[in-house]
């Protein structure tokens, strides 16, 4: 059974074209992660400044197993993200963020 992740991030008025360039620069990234099946970033059509990653796992053990990844503390650690060399770390654009999990109840 499939296991939905939602990772709902508020990201400060204007700011969520880079939250989308961060993720678009990431795309491949998750390729070959152990259950890993794919994901989607939603952007809101109105005046919401909350934008919606969706992700789908084989299990909540491959959700978990990658959570606690060192390649997860890479891409979500605290603070400034490492930066390639010469260039400034950039700081996270979310204000906040908010797990939501569930599973697939009825497919259409």
């Amino acid at each position: 059974m499939t296991v939905i992740k939602i990772n709902a991030i508020t990201v400060p008025e204007n700011s969520g074209d880079e939250l989308g360039k961060r993720f678009a620069a990431r795309r491949d990234s998750m390729v070959g992660t152990s259950g890993f099946e794919g994901f989607e970033l939603l952007q809101p059509t109105d005046e919401r400044t909350t934008w919606l990653v969706i992700t789908r796992w084989a299990t909540e053990d491959d959700f978990e197993n990658w959570r606690t990844s060192q390649d997860f503390q890479k891409s979500h650690g605290s603070g400034e993200r490492e930066a390639p060399s010469g260039e400034q770390p950039k700081k996270p654009v979310g204000m906040s963020a908010e797990l939501w999990s569930y599973t697939v109840s009825v497919t259409g």
